[in-house]
């Protein structure tokens, strides 16, 4: 696995987002509560920036192209259109820097159950 460094605390207000560039773009995460998460950038719907163009709500992220919507917690879809979940990766905070590991394509959670099984 790889570590990335993302960006330091102080470039994401709560509430924000960020895409930090390289083969496979990744989305870091800052909710209003404080918590640090990082997924792959593009929703899994259809190719659009979580990073660079998606919002926070709470503990979801929302893609504004067709309102999907994905918990940070565990990349599972919460609704339609997407069905297919967010690869996550661990965030580091150490000092005032941020730090990706990136979690290897065989590790992916888009076995995750989409919306219908999970009654939505």
């Amino acid at each position: 696995m790889a570590r990335i460094f993302a960006c330091k605390v102080d470039e994401i207000e709560p509430g924000g987002t960020l895409t930090v560039e390289g083969a496979t773009p990744v989305a870091v995460y800052l909710t209003e509560d404080g918590d640090w998460f990082a997924s792959d950038d593009s929703c899994t719907h259809e190719q659009f920036s979580l990073g660079t163009e998606g919002d926070l709500d709470g503990d979801e992220v929302v893609c504004p192209l067709h309102m999907a919507r994905f918990d940070l917690r565990t990349g599972k879809p919460m609704c339609f259109p997407a069905t297919i979940a967010l690869r996550m990766h661990e965030v580091v905070v150490e000092g005032d820097e941020v730090h990706v590991v990136l979690t290897g394509s065989d590790e992916s959670s888009a076995d995750a159950s989409g919306p219908a099984a999970m009654g939505a």
